[in-house]
């Protein structure tokens, strides 16, 4: 797992440089055949970086983005209608049945299908009307980590040619060396009460739920630990009652117009004698800082994720796990 994160900044920098024509072949056709609405398909880790996806889709583009429930296609045999809208399928390894059934009742619900997928010549690229590849290469450790942040790029590189965001495509092409630096941020002040936690809340907001809900399935995964992610409204609407002295959150907030909330939110949980950890710098001299990397208010949340995974890594060794083989769980699921 650490080796595979570790390789995130040349992943990006390859996938990049090598998907130029592809997604320019993508971003023309939104372009002409301006969607309806879109959906996103995903399962564990490509479902977070969907979340990801429809902030960033919506907030970008205006077109209504919404997560696909699998079952409906792959369980209860139901296909959307959804002429004119657009299918974004994110998967690892593009195999798994319902996600493929979901992309597939999309296509015949009149939705074109774009795949961004790991695994080239999957099941699911074969349903998609045009497939984006990740590109990350092979990925032994159970849990994902270059695939997942490879996942947000090619979400990100979409969108910036889409709607022909020049600082977006400035921000792209900054971000392998900043996901270098954000590698080297140094996040050890949360291992010792981490390492000792039996409960935690991971919050984000925006682009970053989804990295919230990311690092949430990693500590479950990797560290054995009972973490729930919340958004900072919705953890205010009833979630916030079990925070108590001791308690421990994990807040990834990026550099936009959410910030001053997540300040806020912080202060608040600090106040109850919450142990409160947050990105960049903290206002309230109670909550302690994890230093961050800055880059493009929407390509922050990728800088945090990876600057998680190294103490991801580090925590679940910390706590007697091998991070690369969780228990009871493989690389590849396949759920129906």
């Amino acid at each position: 797992m650490f080796a595979e994160a570790a390789q995130a900044p040349a992943v990006v920098a390859a996938q990049l440089r090598d998907n130029a024509e592809v997604v320019a072949r993508a971003a023309d056709y939104l372009r002409a055949h301006t969607p309806t609405a879109a959906l996103i398909c995903g399962r564990g880790s490509s479902d977070n970086a969907g979340v990801f996806a429809r902030y960033l889709i919506e907030s970008e583009t205006g077109v209504l983005t919404s997560p696909a429930p699998l079952a409906v296609s792959s369980v209860y045999g139901r296909t959307p209608r959804i002429p004119g809208g657009v299918c974004f399928a994110i998967s690892q390894s593009g195999k798994s049945p319902d996600l493929v059934a979901a992309a597939s009742a999309a296509k015949a619900g009149g939705a074109y299908v774009i795949a961004m997928v790991n695994v080239e010549g999957s099941p699911l690229s074969d349903v998609a009307d045009l497939t984006i590849p990740l590109r990350a290469g092979p990925e032994l450790s159970v849990a994902a980590t270059k695939s997942f942040i490879a996942s947000l790029t090619a979400v990100a590189h979409l969108v910036a040619e889409w709607t022909q965001d020049d600082a977006l495509r400035a921000g792209l092409t900054a971000l392998p060396d900043q996901l270098e630096a954000a590698w080297r941020q140094d996040w050890t002040a949360a291992l010792p009460v981490l390492q000792a936690a039996t409960n935690l809340y991971v919050v984000g907001r925006g682009p970053g739920f989804g990295i919230a809900r990311e690092a949430a399935l990693k500590l479950k995964e990797t560290c054995g630990l009972h973490a729930e992610a919340f958004s900072t409204a919705e953890v205010r609407h009833g979630p916030m009652a079990l925070v108590k002295s001791g308690f421990p959150v994990l807040m990834l907030a990026q550099s936009d117009i959410t910030r001053d909330d997540a300040q806020d939110l912080a202060a608040a949980f600090a106040a109850r004698g919450a142990q409160v950890f947050l990105s960049g710098r903290a206002e309230d001299a109670r909550v302690v800082s994890l230093p961050s990397t800055a880059g493009h208010p929407a390509l922050e949340p990728i800088l945090l994720i990876q600057s998680f995974y190294a103490l991801a890594a580090q925590l679940s060794v910390a706590r007697g796990f091998d991070p690369d083989h969780p228990p009871y769980l493989n690389k590849v699921t396949e759920t129906v």
